[in-house]
């Protein structure tokens, strides 16, 4: 697969209107937020940023990322063009131990409802997702591959495979694959040739592995386009997939999940406001307006208090305790005490 070339050209953002009510004056000025694009941030756009540029009084600009290395090269260029992305767990971790990012005010920014796991002194958890199995619907019907066994076998599942570019999340599906139970994979990965073994399976599957894909997006292209037929995939992107007709079955047994945060990366132009807006998507009626809009779990528990999120909702957020049983929650420390190696001998697997 080719590697998309980065671009740091900003969308046209959101230009509120100022709310005409008795109080001080609005801030001024824009926040530019930059987040993985496509139906997710339409998402996040509709949920949180329009509700937050409106009552704040901001212009909210748009970008998308394509993860961590788009953070340091900006920062790196003393070129810092966003004041707010969205990023995986563990990249917000390794970020904050570079010295990468602006701490998070938590005089402006509430965390009443945030799990501690999910507050940091330079990020602040924004919401939950798990990464599963998924399959075209009209290829396999409701009989897809229910296992990471079965999406290792390609005699009984034949098809075109994509996995997320990314080490966490595939040495955990590697050693379910190779028998290892959900609950058992970290006591196998923090053992003695443990992670020999996860790249062991890893190495079996790879030369049928059509597309490594980069970013959520592109997942969702790739299925709905057609290109892939079994794929690991965030499960908001293959729900918004199915909005009008099932297009992709999934299942929850061995999903991977995880948390992405925000943060302000180091140098970031309009941190203030930032902050502000930061506030806004964390509150309890924003997460339950996003849960609604797309299928991720919110990381503010009060969500659930609102109203807005119906039962039926509910049982279909990926954080629900129904859909968690069979799950493997990513350990993110795991990832930063063993990122440089890992990513290392991860990089060489892909691209042989």
């Amino acid at each position: 697969m080719k590697k998309q070339e980065r671009r740091l050209s900003l969308a046209a953002g959101l230009v509120a209107s100022s709310l005409a009510i008795a109080t001080p004056a609005f801030a001024e000025g824009e926040v530019v937020f930059s987040s993985w694009g496509g139906s997710f941030q339409d998402a996040l756009r509709e949920s949180m940023l329009a509700p937050a540029a409106q009552k704040l009084g901001l212009t909210i600009k748009e970008d998308t990322t394509n993860g961590i290395k788009d953070v340091r090269a900006q920062i790196t260029a003393g070129a810092v063009a966003w004041d707010i992305t969205e990023q995986a767990l563990s990249d917000c971790a390794r970020l904050k131990n570079e010295g990468a990012l602006e701490p998070i005010n938590y005089d402006v920014v509430s965390t009443d409802g945030i799990p501690a796991s999910l507050q940091d002194s330079d990020w602040v958890g924004l919401l939950t997702y798990s990464l599963v199995i998924g399959w075209q619907s009209e290829k396999f019907g409701d009989k897809g591959p229910q296992s990471w066994a079965d999406f290792w076998d390609v005699q009984k599942y034949p098809g075109t495979r994509a996995m997320f570019n990314s080490v966490s999340h595939a040495l955990e599906a590697a050693l379910m694959a190779d028998g290892v139970a959900a609950a058992d994979v970290y006591t196998v990965l923090h053992g003695e040739g443990g992670v020999d073994r996860a790249f062991g399976k890893l190495e079996e599957i790879a030369p049928n592995i059509t597309v490594w894909y980069r970013g959520g997006s592109q997942a969702a292209q790739l299925m709905a386009d057609g290109e892939i037929d079994i794929i690991q995939i965030g499960n908001g992107r293959a729900d918004a997939l199915n909005s009008d007709q099932m297009k992709v079955g999934f299942t929850w047994n061995q999903a991977t999940a995880d948390a992405d945060c925000l943060l302000v990366p180091k140098g970031a132009p309009n941190r203030e406001n930032a902050m502000k807006v930061i506030n806004e998507m964390l509150s309890a009626e924003a997460q339950a307006r996003m849960a609604v809009a797309i299928s991720y779990g919110p990381v503010n528990a009060k969500a659930f208090e609102t109203g807005i999120i119906s039962p039926e909702l509910t049982a279909k957020n990926n954080a629900a305790p129904e859909n968690m049983k069979t799950q493997v929650v990513i350990d993110s420390a795991f990832y930063v005490e063993n990122f440089a190696m890992l990513q290392e001998r991860f990089d060489a697997l892909v691209q042989q």
